[in-house]
C-alpha cells in the first residue's frame, strides 16, 4: 500500500500540482482546505499519514495553528510536517519549527526537491 501524503492548501491550483506530483511518485494523496478542515480531515483517516504538507497563510485556521493541533494529537506526534509557502521571513521559519514543522520548502516548489524532502522525513 502506497504511503499517505496529507496536502492542507487553500489554493486548489497548488493542491493541484501537489497532487500530480506525488501521485505521479506512487503517493496516496489525502486534500484539506485550511487549517481547520485538515484537522477534521485526520480525525477521519484510519491512520495517520506517513506526512504532511502544509501553506502557512490560510483562513479558518492558519498553519502555525494547524502545525500546532496536529501536534498535540499524540498519534501524529511523530508524523512529519513539512511547510511549503511562499514566506522567506527566518522568524516565521522559527515560529513554525516551534510549532512543530519539520521542513520548510519555499513555493514555487520543484517537483524534484519536494519528492527528495518526503523521501527523507518519511524514510
Amino acid at each position: 500500500m502506497p504511503a499517505t501524503i496529507m496536502i492542507v492548501d487553500d489554493s486548489r491550483t497548488m493542491r493541484d500540482m501537489l497532487c500530480r506530483t506525488l501521485e505521479g511518485a506512487g503517493y496516496q494523496v489525502v486534500e484539506a482546505v485550511d487549517g481547520k478542515d485538515g484537522l477534521e480531515t485526520l480525525n477521519r483517516l484510519p491512520a495517520p499519514p506517513s506526512a504532511i504538507i502544509s501553506d502557512i497563510n490560510m483562513p479558518n485556521l492558519d498553519g502555525y495553528g494547524f502545525i500546532s493541533g496536529v501536534r498535540s494529537l499524540e498519534v501524529m506526534a511523530k508524523t512529519p510536517i513539512l511547510v511549503l509557502t511562499t514566506e522567506t521571513d527566518p522568524a516565521k521559519k522559527e515560529r513554525a519549527k516551534k510549532a512543530g514543522a519539520t521542513g520548510w520548502i519555499v513555493k514555487p516548489f520543484t517537483p524534484a526537491i519536494l519528492l527528495k524532502a518526503i523521501e527523507r522525513v518519511t524514510a
